[in-house]
C-alpha cells in the first residue's frame, strides 16, 4: 500500500515520496540566502503537516534556530515529531495541535513565519496572514510557497500533446470548475498563489518579493532516478484506485459547489479518467515523457519594525 493510501485527512493524498522533490536543493539554498534564514533564530512553521517544509528550511537558519510547527491534525504532530527525530533534527524541531488562524503562539517572537500550501486550503486567507503577521517579531519574515494548480491544466506530456481542443478545454474547465466551488464550500482556493502578494500588502507586510520555484517534474524513460520512480510509483496508483486530483468524492462535491450539472460531472469525471489510464498506459510502455512544469511562488515580506 501507498504510503499516500494508508492516510486520511487535509491533503493526505500528498504527503507521499514525491513530496520530497518538490524543489531543487540549489534553489531552497538560493532562497535561504534571498530571505537571509540564516538570520533567523525562531522559525513558525504554519500548516507544517508531516514537516516536509521545515526540514527543508531548517538547515538554513542560525545554528542554534528552533522551529516549531503548528498542525491541526494530531496524526501528523505526531508523525513530524517522528521524521525530524529521524533527520537528526529532533533537537531543533517541535511540532504541536494547533490552528492557523488561531496559532497557539506568542505574539511578536518568531524571525520566520512561513507555510507551504496551506492557504490554498483557507477560506479567508487574509485572517490567516493576519495571524501569521501577530506571531512576527518587528521586521521578521513571513515567507509562503504557494501555487496556481489550475495553470497545470494546460501542460501535457507525449499521450495527451494531441489531444482535441475540446478535451483539453473541457478538462481544463472541470478543474477550474471544482476550484470554484472548493471555494463556495469555504475550503480554499487551490490557486491562491496568484493573490497573496497582493494580500501581503493588504496585511502591512513592506519590502515584499516573489520568486519562481524552478523546479519542473521532468520523466523520461526509463525512469531511472528515485524521484522518477517516485513519480512514476505515484501516478500508477493513483490512477489504479480512480484518483484524479482529488477522490471522486470530493471532485464532485467541489464541481457542484462551483455551478456544474450532475449529467456534466459524470462525463468529465469519465473523461479525467480516461484520461488517467492513458498517461499509465504509456508509462507502463515506457513511453510517456513530459517536461513537467509546475507554477509555485515563493512570496516573502517582512513586518514593519
Amino acid at each position: 500500500m501507498a504510503e499516500s493510501e494508508e492516510k486520511a485527512g487535509h491533503s493526505a493524498e500528498y504527503f507521499g515520496e514525491t513530496r520530497d522533490y518538490w524543489y531543487e536543493p540549489d534553489f531552497v539554498a538560493l532562497m535561504a540566502r534571498r530571505w537571509r534564514l540564516g538570520e533567523c533564530h525562531a522559525a513558525l512553521d504554519v500548516g507544517s503537516g508531516i514537516g516536509h517544509w521545515g526540514r527543508l528550511l531548517a538547515p538554513h537558519l542560525a545554528t542554534d534556530a528552533r522551529l516549531v510547527g503548528v498542525e491541526r491534525d494530531p496524526q501528523w504532530v505526531a508523525e513530524a515529531t517522528k521524521r525530524a527525530a529521524a533527520a537528526g533534527l529532533g533537537a531543533r524541531c517541535s511540532y504541536q495541535v494547533g490552528d492557523a488562524l488561531a496559532l497557539p503562539v506568542q505574539g511578536g517572537t518568531f524571525d520566520l513565519v512561513t507555510c507551504q500550501t496551506v492557504l490554498i486550503h483557507i477560506a479567508d486567507v487574509r485572517a490567516a496572514l493576519r495571524e501569521m503577521v501577530r506571531a512576527l517579531a518587528p521586521g521578521g519574515l513571513l515567507a509562503v510557497a504557494e501555487p496556481n494548480n489550475v495553470s497545470v491544466a494546460l501542460v501535457q506530456g507525449s499521450a495527451t500533446f494531441d489531444d482535441p481542443i475540446d478535451t483539453v478545454v473541457d478538462l481544463a474547465r472541470f478543474q477550474l470548475t471544482c476550484e470554484r466551488g472548493k471555494v463556495a464550500l469555504g475550503e480554499g482556493n487551490n490557486s491562491i498563489g496568484d493573490l497573496v502578494p497582493g494580500y501581503f500588502a493588504e496585511v502591512g507586510l513592506e519590502d515584499i518579493t516573489v520568486f519562481l520555484s524552478d523546479k519542473a517534474e521532468l520523466l523520461l524513460p526509463p525512469y531511472a532516478s528515485r524521484e522518477q520512480r517516485a513519480r512514476t510509483a505515484e501516478t500508477l496508483e493513483w490512477a489504479g484506485r480512480g484518483f484524479w486530483i482529488w477522490d471522486e468524492a470530493d471532485t464532485a462535491r467541489f464541481f457542484l459547489a462551483g455551478g456544474g450539472t450532475q449529467a456534466e460531472l459524470a462525463r468529465l469525471w469519465a473523461l479525467a479518467m480516461e484520461r488517467t489510464a492513458r498517461v499509465a498506459a504509456a508509462i507502463r510502455k515506457g513511453t510517456w515523457h513530459e517536461a513537467g512544469a509546475r507554477t509555485t511562488y515563493l512570496i516573502a515580506g517582512r513586518k514593519p519594525r
